[in-house]
């Protein structure tokens, strides 16, 4: 008889879970977890200072879970950049990770009536162990994009739109128009 695992992880530790499969990937990114339920929380260290500058305006400092708080510290030393947009404040917070494809800004292509930012990440399915019960392997499948819009709530991070890439000549235009 095979042991049964009734247990299921807390949602700090599949918060981790998701900042790692987020940032995992750069090369300039290292992550240490605290996981006890007394005081988690996840140092997220960088020697890139324009880097650190920009996670400190798109992470919030904490993720609250009912009664449990989750911290959340950049350790790097930040650099004194004045990010001009949120398309160049996203582009320098995932410059180098291969989740990243681009930022796009309409207002760069002549629409100043419209003045989002859409960060466009990889087309591809993001799978971690989670405990997750509705899944016969445990995991949680989801995309880069919902991830963001879930963990990417700094400041910087207001009227910007979180994206899937698609594959050119795969997704039809059903007018032909935009974008």
């Amino acid at each position: 008889m095979s042991e049964v695992r009734l247990k299921i992880s807390p949602p700090w530790v599949v918060c981790v879970k998701k900042l790692e499969a987020m940032f995992d990937g750069d090369p300039q990114i290292a992550f240490n977890m605290n996981y006890t339920s007394e005081d988690p929380s996840v140092v997220i260290a960088c020697n890139n200072g324009d880097k650190v500058a920009a996670l400190l305006k798109i992470l919030p400092t904490e993720y609250e879970f009912g009664n449990v708080t989750l911290k959340v510290i950049v350790d790097g030393t930040p650099s004194n950049i004045a990010f001009t947009n949120k398309k160049e404040l996203f582009e320098t917070a995932f410059k180098g990770n291969p989740v990243f494809c681009m930022a796009v800004s309409p207002v760069d292509d002549g629409y100043a009536w419209f003045s989002a930012v859409y960060v466009i990440f990889q087309n591809h399915v993001v799978q971690f162990f989670a405990d997750n019960i509705a899944d016969a392997f445990g995991v949680i499948s989801t995309l880069y994009q919902d991830i963001a819009s879930e963990l990417l709530i700094g400041d910087g991070a207001n009227g910007v739109y979180f994206c899937t890439n698609v594959e050119v000549g795969k997704l039809g235009k059903p007018l032909g128009e935009w974008p």
